[in-house]
């Protein structure tokens, strides 16, 4: 009868395990780039508390970056300002974001020519915002050989862009907009809407007059009320977990 294996890792690999994982959190924190601790990069602007996070993406023209205070850059993010390095591109930023800007892991916005993403924003973990298109005018060259078009990108404040969306050149997004995951966005998008599809089109919006129409399905949630610790917390989880175990079981034995 053959001998069971041990499935457990020896105390040798443990040991090493924690050293490796205890290292790359070490190389994390040193390599991540903030306004104290630009390294190599010299940003346009780099706000109090923002943080670009180790390892970094593909990050050129950053004088003419400009970054808000207390901005999460997450990692992979790319940043890119002009066509390629070592350009001249004038006196003023060409992408700017502003304050408390959350940009997912593995994110891109390309900024050929001006970006702005407003304050507040929060990105899902891979959406490409570009202000560069390849055109195809010409039937007879190939496409990547011919001249890009190029459009002005503005995503307003308080806006939320899911997982996996794309942000076309000469797209104009209001403020407080949802952009679903996968969403492909050109055009303009009004205040207070949620787009989804490729193309994007405006699913639901809210106006002063009819509140959100389609109405909301689901409630709004409940804030947290200010004092109350994280104990009591977890004693309300509890309770509602107990709660919604319970009522199947009490559904069953009344029929």
């Amino acid at each position: 009868m053959p001998k069971p294996k041990n499935t457990y890792p020896s105390w040798r690999r443990r040991l090493a395990q924690r050293a490796v994982h205890a290292g790359w959190a070490w190389v994390q924190r040193t390599g991540s780039v903030t306004a104290e601790h630009p390294g190599p990069f010299r940003f346009g602007a780099l706000g109090t508390g923002t943080r670009l996070a180790f390892p970094l993406g593909t990050v050129f023209g950053e004088p003419w970056i400009h970054l808000g205070a207390h901005c999460i850059i997450g990692e992979q993010v790319t940043l890119t300002a002009g066509l390629m390095p070592d350009l001249d591109l004038g006196p003023e930023p060409i992408l700017r974001i502003g304050d408390g800007v959350v940009l997912g892991r593995g994110s891109h916005v390309i900024a050929d020519t001006t970006v702005t993403i407003g304050s507040d924003c929060y990105f899902g973990p891979y959406v490409y915002v570009t202000s560069t298109n390849h055109s195809y005018d010409d039937p007879h060259e190939p496409i990547g050989k011919q001249w890009p078009r190029m459009e002005p990108v503005s995503i307003g404040p308080g806006c939320w862009i899911g997982t996996g969306a794309v942000i076309l050149p000469g797209a104009r997004i209001g403020r407080n907009v949802v952009v679903a995951a996968g969403a492909v966005v050109r055009g303009t998008v009004p205040d207070h809407s949620v787009v989804a599809g490729a193309p994007a089109r405006v699913v639901r919006r809210w106006t002063p007059a009819d509140g959100w129409q389609p109405p909301l399905r689901t409630p709004a949630p409940v804030p947290i009320p200010e004092g109350i610790t994280p104990q009591q917390l977890r004693a309300l989880a509890d309770a509602a977990t107990g709660e919604t175990a319970a009522r199947p079981a009490g559904a069953e034995a009344e029929a």
